[in-house]
C-alpha cells in the first residue's frame, strides 16, 4: 500500500484504517477469529487500527490488545475514542477532565499498551466547555500517555471553536475528524470536509459502507437480513418504509448497474469514491469476518474515473444525505425541547 499523512502530523498511516467496532460480542464474539481477522489486515499492509471504549464495552479494545500483544504494537498507529456511556454512572460519560483522566487510563489497560497514538472525543458533549476538554487532552499528552487527539463526528462550527480555543488557550488541537460519510451519506462535502482541509485535519470517515447498505445486502424488493446490525440499530436505519431508506434502496440499485458498468464490486465503488475526495486520508472498514475483510482490501488501489464519478454525483447529488438518521449526530438544539423554546 503507498501511505498518506495523517494531516500535518508527519505520521504515515495506511489509506485504509481497520476498524474495530464489530470484534467482540456487537460482531464477532469469536476472539480468535477477530484476532486472525486483525493479523490479515497487518499483513496486507494496514498499519492503522481504530476502536473505542464503547466498542462491546470494552471487549473490542481487549481484542484489539491481544491482537497486538505478539510484537506488533510498535509497527501499528492505533487509535481509540472515549465519550459513550461506559457504565450507569453520570460521571461514567461525557467529554468532562473527570472522565478522559479516568477513561484513557482503562482504554491503556484494554489494549495492554503504554500510550494511545491518537485518542478521539467520540462525540461532542453540550454540558463540557471545549477548553475542559482539550485541557485534560493537552495534558495527557505532555504525560506521554496519547500523542494525539482527534474528534468524532464534530460539526464544522465546533471544529472550528475547538481550534479557535486551542489557539487562545495553547492546548493541543484535534489533529483529526472522523465524519460519517458514504455514497448516501454525503453532508459533511458542504461543510466539514472543506473545514477539515482548511485546518490541516486528517479525516477518517467512518460507516463508508453507509452501515452495510453499499454491500450489496440490502436491496429492493429482498427481506431485511435478520442480521446483528439490524437488530442493533434503531427502526429508522433499516426500515424500507422510511422514506429515507426508500431512497437509499433506489440509489443501491443505480449504484449497483453502475459498478457492474465499471468493471467492479458495489463494495469497491462505495470506498473508492471516498476515497477519491480530497480530504479525505483514510476511510475506515469495519469487517466482522474474513470474508468481508477480503472484499474491502483491493479498494485501495482503484480510482474511480471521472465519468463514473459525475454518474454518482446524479445519482446522489453533492452535500446529500439521504436518510438524515445516518448523519451520526443530532445537534441538542433540535433533540432538546427546552433549547428551542422559552418557556
Amino acid at each position: 500500500m503507498d501511505y498518506v499523512s495523517l494531516g500535518r502530523t508527519g505520521v504515515k498511516v495506511s489509506p485504509l484504517c481497520l476498524g474495530a467496532m464489530n470484534f467482540g460480542s456487537w460482531g464477532n464474539p469469536d476472539h480468535d477469529d477477530s484476532i486472525r481477522i486483525i493479523h490479515r489486515a497487518l499483513d496486507a499492509g494496514i498499519n492503522f487500527i481504530d476502536t473505542a471504549d464503547v466498542y462491546s464495552h470494552g471487549e473490542s479494545e481487549e481484542i484489539v490488545g491481544k491482537a497486538l500483544a505478539d510484537g506488533r504494537r510498535d509497527d501499528v498507529v492505533l487509535a481509540t475514542k472515549a465519550h459513550a456511556p461506559m457504565g450507569e454512572d453520570a460521571n461514567r460519560r461525557g467529554n468532562s477532565r473527570r472522565w478522559i483522566v479516568r477513561e484513557v487510563e482503562n482504554s491503556l489497560r484494554r489494549l495492554g499498551t503504554d500510550h494511545i497514538d491518537l485518542y478521539q472525543i467520540h462525540r461532542p458533549d453540550p454540558d463540557t466547555h471545549i477548553d475542559e476538554t482539550l485541557g485534560a487532552l493537552t495534558d495527557l499528552v505532555r504525560e506521554g500517555k496519547i500523542r494525539y487527539a482527534g474528534c468524532s463526528t464534530f460539526p464544522a462550527h465546533l471544529i472550528v471553536e475547538s481550534h479557535w480555543v486551542a489557539e487562545q488557550r495553547m492546548r493541543e488541537r484535534f489533529v483529526t475528524e472522523q465524519p460519517p460519510y458514504s455514497i448516501l451519506t454525503r453532508g459533511i462535502e458542504a461543510d466539514v470536509l472543506p473545514t477539515a482541509a482548511k485546518y490541516g485535519m486528517g479525516v477518517l470517515p467512518w460507516s463508508p459502507l453507509s452501515g452495510g447498505w453499499l454491500s450489496g445486502k440490502y436491496r429492493r424488493g429482498r427481506e431485511t437480513p435478520d442480521t446483528h446490525r439490524v437488530n442493533f440499530s434503531p427502526a429508522d436505519r433499516f426500515d424500507p418504509a422510511q422514506p429515507g431508506n426508500a431512497r437509499k434502496l433506489d440509489a443501491v440499485e443505480e449504484l449497483v448497474q453502475l459498478a457492474g458498468e465499471a468493471g467492479i464490486t458495489l463494495v469497491d465503488l462505495a470506498l473508492a469514491f471516498v476515497l477519491s475526495h480530497p480530504a479525505v486520508t483514510s476511510p475506515i472498514i469495519g469487517p466482522r469476518t474474513m470474508e468481508q475483510l477480503e472484499s474491502q482490501l483491493g479498494a485501495a488501489d482503484i480510482e474511480l474515473d471521472a465519468v463514473t464519478l459525475d454518474r454518482i454525483d446524479e445519482i446522489v447529488p453533492p452535500g446529500t444525505t439521504l436518510n438524515q438518521a445516518d448523519a451520526g449526530w443530532t445537534p441538542p438544539d433540535l433533540a432538546r425541547k427546552e433549547l428551542r423554546r422559552k418557556r
